[in-house]
């Protein structure tokens, strides 16, 4: 519990109708996506960076930890207060689009703003904002930046740190930081910004982004590939890049998803497909759109496709869509528990990456679907366990997943493609990285914070 004096503090600085600390608040914002809670023991809505600043540097002294939150839909635990303290939310003030520049092709927000807010905005006026998490509708940018969120476009546009280009940050010390310029140069000092990125708020408290814009393209297509296995699908991944195709996404299914849409959801997919691939090509000339699928579609029968599909309309497409964006809560007629990670491994990689998955599934008797952003290298593996009120088949599902791991980093692979590290895979980092790599970390960190007041207990931090 916090003490009053505190909480009539910080009323001061943004209202009493600005802290909260009934259980009530305390219950909605304990958890996130991995409906693992934990109750801060307040929150509190600042309206601009100075109420931040402010915050901090009373937290600072007082040794009272802070949690920086967007919308919470996280699934790794980055923004629970795992150790307690206060949780700075930016959902109710600080969420407005400040500025989109033309001229430059940048916008800048604060990191309340909604994700898709920013995509329409840009589209509206000729514009384009490429990083497109399955969140993307309730996910906040602030969010997106602090866990360097990636997207079904990441295969051609890349990922949320590719179009960061400044940030206004406040300090424990409240002290408030410009990192990065608007300017597509900038080689003086430390990059600061790209520290900020994906460091889930263990660092300083965003509360402006700079994001880089580009010219939306004309026109769009969406494909799905059909395959008798997953490993044909995945040869027939990173052999049609390397072939010149480009596609905007390359995302896949397998055999068990596809089994999980159409019983849980009555999707229309090839009953007898071993797995998909579902994208979409984009271009300003109807040329660059025909090339593309051409190539795609040569590389695709080259490697075993045993058909390949255009979408007509946007009716299709949107069915396509549809498929591939309601795997994850179709899998769940395998399983009461769903131990869903994001690994990540050089797309080369991915055929032998997965048989060794289902291999690790296999031998723990556990199905384990499979999905994701193939173009990329980063797969959503899905451990099912029966039965989670099991503990022995609980601890076989972390076993599995813990295997999982150190498979992947073995391939030259990551933990985390975009999901973050947060508390859920904090226990893992000693797999991917050395003790001098974590001290290193730990060192960046106590820059920063050295009282160890900014979401403590993070990435294993």
């Amino acid at each position: 519990m916090i003490d009053n004096k505190h909480l009539d503090f910080l009323k001061s600085i943004v209202g009493s109708d600005n802290v909260k600390s009934d259980k009530a608040h305390m219950i909605a914002y304990s958890y996130d996506a991995t409906r693992t809670r934990f109750e801060p023991d307040a929150v509190v809505f600042p309206k601009d960076k100075h109420d931040v600043s402010k915050i901090l540097k009373y937290c600072n002294d007082n040794l009272i930890i802070i949690v920086p939150r967007g919308a919470g839909s996280g699934f790794t635990g980055g923004a629970l207060p795992a150790s307690g303290g206060i949780l700075i939310s930016m959902e109710r003030y600080m969420n407005k689009l400040i500025e989109i520049d033309m001229d430059n092709m940048l916008a800048v927000v604060q990191p309340g703003l909604i994700n898709m807010e920013l995509q329409k905005a840009a589209e509206q006026v000729g514009l384009f904002y490429p990083p497109d998490p399955a969140s993307e509708e309730y996910s906040t940018l602030g969010g997106n930046v602090s866990e360097n969120a990636g997207g079904m476009r990441a295969a051609k546009y890349g990922i949320t740190k590719d179009y960061v280009m400044a940030m206004e940050a406040v300090l424990p010390s409240g002290e408030i930081i410009k990192a990065g310029k608007k300017t597509i140069k900038d080689v003086a000092g430390f990059n600061i910004a790209g520290i900020l990125t994906g460091s889930e708020g263990t660092l300083a408290i965003i509360t402006e982004i700079t994001l880089k814009l580009i010219p939306k393209p004309k026109h769009k297509k969406t494909y799905m590939g059909i395959f008798p296995d997953v490993t044909s699908a995945m040869n027939a991944v990173f052999k049609s890049l390397s072939a010149g195709a480009n596609p905007v996404a390359m995302e896949f299914l397998d055999a068990l998803c596809i089994q999980a849409l159409k019983e849980k959801l009555n999707v229309d997919l090839p009953s007898n497909a071993g797995a998909v691939l579902i994208g979409d090509v984009d271009g300003n000339l109807p040329e660059e759109i025909a090339f593309q699928l051409e190539t795609l579609e040569k590389s695709f029968k080259e490697n075993g496709s045993s058909e390949f599909r255009i979408a007509a309309n946007d009716e299709e497409a949107k069915t396509l869509w549809y498929a591939r964006k309601n795997a994850s809560p179709a899998v769940t007629i395998f399983g009461t528990k769903k131990l869903n990670e994001d690994i990540s491994v050089p797309r080369s990689m991915l055929p032998e990456a997965l048989k060794n998955i289902y291999a690790i599934g296999e031998n723990y008797n556990f199905k384990v679907p499979c999905f994701g952003h193939s173009g990329d290298g980063n797969i959503h593996v899905n451990v099912m366990v029966p039965d989670k009120n099991d503990e022995k088949q609980m601890a076989d599902g972390h076993k599995a997943i813990e295997e999982i791991f150190q498979m992947v980093v073995d391939m030259g692979g990551t933990l985390s493609g975009e999901h973050g590290i947060g508390t859920a895979k904090a226990p893992f980092m000693n797999i991917a990285f050395t003790e001098a790599e974590m001290n290193l970390f730990r060192a960046v960190k106590k820059a920063f914070d050295p009282n160890n007041i900014l979401n403590p207990n993070k990435m294993g931090l």
